[in-house]
This record gives C-alpha cells, structure tokens and sequence, in this order.
C-alpha cells in the first residue's frame, strides 16, 4: 500500500480510505493498524464504513487519521460520535449514501467539517456513477457555501467536471487513478475538472 500511495503522492492532496466490516457494507477492509503503518504526508481521510464507529474513532485518530467521515445511516448516536472525534483532534465527517436526502443530516452540519456525498451504493469499487447525487451537492452547497463537500464514487474526468459544477470542493477518485497508465495524468484530468 506504501508504495501505491507513494506512486500518487507528489500529485494529490489526500489519501481516502476506506473501512469496511463486513456488516454495514458486506466488504471487509483494512483497520486502524494498517493506517498507522502508512508513510505518507498526505491528507488521511478514514472513511469508516461501519456499524459501530463509537468504538472505533479512537483507535484510528491514535493511528494518525486526519478526518474520520462517518455514515449518517448507522444505529448510534451520531452527534456523539462527531463530538467525539473532534475532541480527538480529527476532523469530523458525515456521510450519506445514495438514498439518503441531505434533510437527514442537516441538523448535525454544525458539527461537521465535511460531508461526503455517496454517489455509489458504499462497499465496492469500480461502480457506475449515480447521478442522482449531484442535486444533493448542489443543495449542500446552497445551503453551505463555505462547507467541505467531497463525491466518492464513479469519480472519473467527466463525472467529477459534473460534480465539481454542482459545488463539490474534494474529488475521491479510487479505480480511475489506480487502474490508470499515468496515474499523475489521470489526477491532472480530475484537477482541470475544476
């Protein structure tokens, strides 16, 4: 992982990184350890993807995480939990999938630093693009003019020009980069997109 993070990091801003448990999402990814062991300088931004993030905040702000994003859908007390993470120093993120109305989340911005816009159903990569996202951008955006609004999902040149109109300000571009020949190319394609 090192060494694929090391092939973008002259080029980007922040890392993204996913965190699965096999049941919020039915994929099951890499935990706070791993995190730790990352070399980098970027930006790390810990999506966590999970039921239980309560118990799991700590463990990855110890481990070096920038911002934690958490799901609005999850069972807990959500503005807990972002309280929490900021009191550990991170900034605190909250997102929503793709049924998901920006309604939901609209009493916790207050407390967010960010809002990620799913524009994929969370838990696999490589996914088609949802456009349904992009009046959720817009209205965030409206509404929030000032606010980190990052799209994760289908990311590639043409649908982050499309995102980027709407009012997003963070571009989370997985496949498109690393399955490209020139990833430093494939990062200049997403910059001009802005």
């Amino acid at each position: 992982m090192n060494e694929e993070i090391a092939s973008i990091e002259p080029f980007a801003e922040w890392i993204h990184i996913d965190v699965m448990d096999g049941h919020f999402v039915p994929n099951l990814t890499i935990g706070a350890p791993v995190l730790k062991d990352l070399k980098t300088n970027l930006f790390k931004d810990a999506h966590l993807m999970v039921s239980n993030p309560e118990d799991l905040i700590e463990d990855f702000a110890k481990a070096g995480a920038d911002a934690i994003t958490i799901h609005a859908e999850i069972d807990g007390d959500v503005p807990t939990i972002l309280k929490k993470i900021r009191e550990l120093g991170c900034q605190a993120g909250i997102s929503i999938k793709p049924k998901t109305e920006v309604s939901t989340i609209k009493e916790l911005l207050p407390l967010v630093d960010l809002v990620l816009v799913m524009s994929v159903e969370p838990g696999f990569g490589g996914q088609e693009f949802m456009e349904s996202s992009l009046p959720k951008i817009r209205e965030l955006r409206e509404q929030n003019p000032d606010l980190e609004i990052a799209i994760d999902g289908g990311i590639n040149a043409e649908t982050a020009k499309r995102a980027v109109e709407a009012g997003a300000s963070v571009l989370v571009a997985g496949s498109y980069i690393f399955r490209s020949d020139d990833r430093e190319i494939a990062i200049q394609n997403l910059r001009n997109s802005s």
